[in-house]
């Protein structure tokens, strides 16, 4: 658990709007006449075509700003937008969805070079189309290149408002700085400029890569660890230096000859390599012992271009996060990394490490509010674990219940005797343990309203929260140090109670509202920035890449 306090950021008082509109005058002023005019219906006709589309693309308020002019009728306007667009594959977009023209094969630049030699007609048609690709992209930088619920169910939350200045796009692109027109609409978050850098980071790895045959590290018994010395651990160093860790690999060895110094030998384990091996573990989730066992080997031997991937499915979730991180007070859950964020209304940052469902018995993504907290909470077992875990330990011994102080009850919440039944064929019945330090949600239990009953809960078993991995439970969420989340949201609610005297009144059950509601979002996250900057990769343990990356 770790709290931050972001300093404040300065913003000049300055309105843009008047300045950007002088100086889109003045570049329109500059350029040749040809360039500026076409024939006024030619250009209104594509126009309106291009605003009746779905994709609801501004493209009348781009060419108002432009007062009616067209935009790309020299070759100079174009390379710029072309050379522009080329650079979303650094977003992790594909620049071809945006510079091919749809269902020809011709580039951008070809389609308008054909269009130059036709009339007026096709010049005007070229030009709304070049500002379609530039708006597209605009779009796809600022609010996703998705619609977030068709590739992540549960993915309620609106995609980010458009925001970014049609003003200041225009005078770019009449200054022929394309390129600064897209910066105007990628998101301005740390983690988005984390990830876009960790991309091309890890695709230079990967071109380096390519040029080398770097062996797999082999499977050994007890591991490789520090004190070491055999073949397996040069191999170990070289795939290290794969993911750039190319300090662990020494220089000439006759560089140290001519200093008359013994070159220390790849195949020796040492402090040095040890660290680096921590290193690669803490950036993969690993636990950070040093020691190459079968989970850190299979890391090692991964792919650069699955890394790769995964920045990419992660930056379009990065640009549909914005409005989640952006919320004062707003809590939310990274199920892949494990662990839980609270933004308090002042700003201060509240993280905590959680445990989420397992591979079998996933944590939604899910989009709500917190609304109330339960005290002392009884627990009523749900269907699945009922029918797949409890029962089966029934049939072989009925003494359960009372070990563990469950309750058998009828479906409409009248106790029944757990002799008189049959629990070979139990039929409808449910079971439900009292308050206390075994009930599996512990103390307190943080509730939004959802579909799936997903909770953020207490938990008696705090012991799994030293595991590096945590996908543990059976879909809720458990949090290390739930007291302190409740009683901040208690306070920053400004409600009449404390958590404290709460839980002395020993009632079972007992039901706070919070006088105002938290926005909260479950969202699954496969790379991301740790809290020093470095971007972690995450096992995608509900396979959910893999169909992100396709709809990309």
């Amino acid at each position: 658990m770790n709290k931050t306090r972001p300093g404040k950021r300065q913003t000049p008082w300055v309105k843009t709007g008047g300045l950007a509109a002088l100086a889109l005058s003045a570049a329109l002023a500059a350029l040749p006449v040809a360039a500026q005019t076409l024939p006024e219906n030619a250009l209104e006709h594509y126009i309106a075509t291009a605003e009746a589309r779905s994709d609801a693309l501004p493209v009348a308020a781009f060419y108002q700003r432009l007062q009616q002019r067209p935009a790309w009728q020299t070759p100079e306007r174009v390379e710029a937008l072309v050379s522009a667009l080329e650079t979303l594959n650094e977003d992790g977009l594909d620049p071809a969805d945006y510079l091919e023209e749809a269902g020809s094969g011709a580039t951008l630049m070809q389609a308008f070079e054909r269009s130059q030699s036709g009339d007026a007609v096709a010049q005007a048609a070229f030009d709304v189309r070049a500002t379609r690709a530039l708006l597209l992209a605009l779009e796809h930088l600022q609010r996703g290149r998705l619609t977030p619920n068709e590739v992540e169910p549960g993915w309620e939350t609106p995609p980010p408002r458009r925001s970014y200045s049609m003003a200041r796009v225009a005078n770019a692109v009449t200054d022929g700085k394309v390129k600064e027109a897209l910066a105007l609409a990628r998101p301005d978050t740390a983690a988005y400029r984390q990830l876009r850098e960790a991309l091309a980071d890890y695709r230079a790895l990967a071109s380096l890569a390519r040029q080398s045959n770097v062996p797999l590290v082999p499977a050994t018994d007890d591991g490789l660890r520090r004190g070491d010395e055999q073949a397996d651990v040069a191999t170990l160093r070289r795939r290290l230096a794969y993911w750039g860790m190319r300090d662990v690999l020494f220089g000439d060895p006759e560089a140290y000859a001519r200093i008359d110094v013994e070159a220390p030998p790849l195949q020796r384990f040492d402090a040095a390599l040890e660290a680096a091996v921590k290193r690669f573990q803490r950036r993969h989730l690993l636990s950070a012992d040093g020691v190459v066992g079968g989970k850190t080997r299979r890391a090692l031997n991964a792919t650069l271009s699955s890394h790769v991937d995964a920045l990419r499915a992660n930056l379009e979730r990065a640009r549909w996060m914005q409005p989640i991180m952006a919320r004062r007070p707003g809590v939310w859950v990274d199920i892949a990394g494990y662990r839980m964020h609270y933004t308090r209304p002042d700003g201060e940052r509240w993280s905590s490490k959680v445990i989420v469902g397992s591979a079998r018995r996933k944590t939604p993504v899910i989009h709500s509010a917190i609304t109330h907290i339960t005290v002392n909470p009884t627990w009523t077992v749900p269907p699945t674990i009922w029918r797949e875990d409890v029962l089966p330990k029934l049939k072989r011994d009925t003494g359960y219940l009372a070990r563990r102080n469950m309750q058998v009850l009828s479906l409409d919440g009248a106790r029944l005797d757990p002799d008189a039944i049959d629990w070979q064929a139990p039929g409808s019945v449910m079971l439900r343990q009292s308050s206390g330090p075994r009930n599996p949600l512990g103390r307190v239990v943080v509730r939004f309203p959802n579909n799936q009953l997903i909770y953020l809960h207490d938990t008696p078993a705090r012991g799994l929260f030293s595991r590096d991995r945590r996908a543990l439970s059976s879909g809720c969420v458990r949090v290390e140090g739930v007291h302190e989340l409740v009683r901040m949201l208690l306070a920053d609610t400004h409600s009449r109670y404390r958590l404290d005297e709460l839980l002395r009144r020993g009632k079972s059950d007992l039901n706070v509202r919070l006088p105002e509601r938290v926005p909260v979002a479950l969202v699954y996250l496969t790379a991301w920035p740790d809290a020093t900057g470095e971007v972690t990769f995450r096992p995608d343990i509900y396979r959910r890449d893999g169909a992100l990356l396709n709809a990309l």
